[in-house]
């Protein structure tokens, strides 16, 4: 099959005879139509990240259609269009028995390879997976739209931590795959799951407008979330946030931006703030801008060590909580793409053929255009 492969630093090579995967028991093989560039692809690809380490076919963003089946598959069929998780997760140990499975103990993330396991991705004409982290896609919904069910899981997930659903509600599957998180197979969504459960007013503020952020400030108004302030240091992202449901946007560098948005906020702060960058002022301003017993979900994770105000978390008895990944959004995730609520053409900056795929990494990796979302197709 072709797949595009990180050979080196920054270096890629459009293989046309990089191997078939072979099809296990308990695994479909899926033609992929379309897979979009992540910005966790960008950070990896100059090796600095540790967790793209060559040779590696990345990419986790993706749909398909599955082409073939493997040995004791009775729930999933040849055609059928599909998307998936970007966690590949065992299901049997004790996170993924609790339900939190972004936090399985064997998980493998596709498109990855920190040193302790390589596991190709969706940059590539097939991929084997498991049948446990695929989700039907509607027929209507088109692959590229699709391929956004993965960050829209993750920002998601992260407004699911501040609103109080437990994401760690045991999991389970309806007969048509569809997970829910209440212990009742024939529910269609519900507290405990979070799907079709709105928040009655509440303020945040979202510390970075990239592609993430931009999906967090979408989740949030899409939840019921009365104000939602957007805050990056990119004009254009600022006024998209705008445009996508943020009631104010304000440039980072703003002078006393956290006793400002503190006072739009009623005076004390926002209910929550989310930090969707991962650095130190990002940080900064996130928990300086919550009121008092206020959350900051940690969404961004650009550097593995930041300082942040100590004092003002504990004087203010704020909670910080980090969010990894998702877990079980993905049904919620394509259903708001589909009708929606959650809009991702705007995010869409190019569909491009897989074998142009490095001059695009190049692009996104360099950041002079404003791109937002590429995706590639085989």
């Amino acid at each position: 099959m072709k797949a595009l492969v990180l050979t080196g630093p920054s270096e890629f090579q459009f293989d046309t005879v990089f191997p078939d995967p072979e099809v296990g028991a308990g695994e479909v093989l899926v033609r992929v139509k379309a897979c979009g560039i992540c910005g966790s692809d960008i950070h990896g690809m100059d090796g600095r990240s540790g967790r793209r380490q060559m040779p590696i076919v990345m990419g986790h963003e993706a749909a398909g259609d599955i082409v073939a089946v493997g040995e004791g598959v009775v729930d999933w069929k040849v055609g059928q269009r599909v998307t998936f998780d970007s966690t590949e997760y065992c299901g049997e140990c004790d996170e993924c028995e609790r339900g939190y499975v972004n936090l399985c103990s064997n998980r493998k993330v596709l498109g990855v390879s920190p040193g302790t396991y390589r596991r190709h991705g969706c940059f590539a004409e097939l991929i084997a997976l498991p049948t446990r982290i695929l989700y039907a896609i509607p027929d209507e919904l088109s692959y590229e739209k699709a391929a956004f069910a993965e960050p829209v899981s993750i920002a998601l997930h992260a407004v699911n931590l501040a609103d109080g659903i437990d994401v760690g509600e045991a999991f389970t599957q309806d007969e048509e795959g569809h997970e829910h998180g209440c212990g009742d197979e024939s529910c269609g969504g519900c507290e405990s799951h979070g799907e079709g459960v709105e928040d009655e007013g509440g303020t945040a503020v979202v510390v970075g407008a990239g592609l993430i952020g931009l999906l967090v400030v979408q989740a949030l108004k899409a939840r019921g979330w009365e104000r939602v302030i957007a805050v990056d240091l990119d004009e254009g992202r600022l006024e998209l946030a705008k445009k996508l449901g943020a009631s104010e946007a304000f440039h980072a560098k703003q002078e006393g931006l956290a006793e400002h948005l503190r006072e739009l906020c009623g005076g004390d702060g926002a209910d929550a703030s989310f930090e969707v960058v991962g650095a130190a002022a990002p940080l900064d301003l996130a928990i300086r801008s919550v009121r008092k017993g206020g959350q900051v979900i940690l969404v961004g994770n650009l550097q593995p060590n930041t300082p942040f105000p100590l004092q003002e978390v504990v004087t203010r008895q704020i909670t910080l909580k980090g969010s990894c990944s998702c877990a079980g959004e993905y049904p919620e995730a394509i259903r708001r793409i589909q009708d929606g609520s959650i809009q991702v053409e705007p995010l869409l900056s190019a569909v491009a053929p897989l074998d142009e795929g490095a001059g695009w990494f190049q692009r996104l990796y360099d950041n002079k255009e404003g791109l937002m979302k590429v995706v590639l197709k085989p």
